[in-house]
């Protein structure tokens, strides 16, 4: 049997390299997580300074591209 884009499914019992893929990008995912909720616990203690307005843009394209980068296939 064959998944979207031609790709063989793994036997019962056995891992093939698309799931192999598939762990790997949903362990990304929730070390992101992970990150993110260490990140909101730490942001309130940070004081950028007069390099808040770089700050804020830095953030907005960083999350645009993890946005991007998990939606494009």
């Amino acid at each position: 049997m064959y998944l979207k884009g031609g790709k063989k499914m793994s036997e019962k019992y056995k891992l093939n390299s698309h799931d192999g893929l598939k762990i790997l990008k949903g362990a990304g995912i929730a070390g992101a997580g992970a990150v993110l909720v260490y990140l909101i616990q730490i942001i309130p203690n940070v004081d950028f300074g007069a390099w808040t307005p770089i700050a804020v843009a830095v953030g907005g394209i960083l999350s645009n591209l993890v946005r991007k980068y998990f939606t494009n296939k």
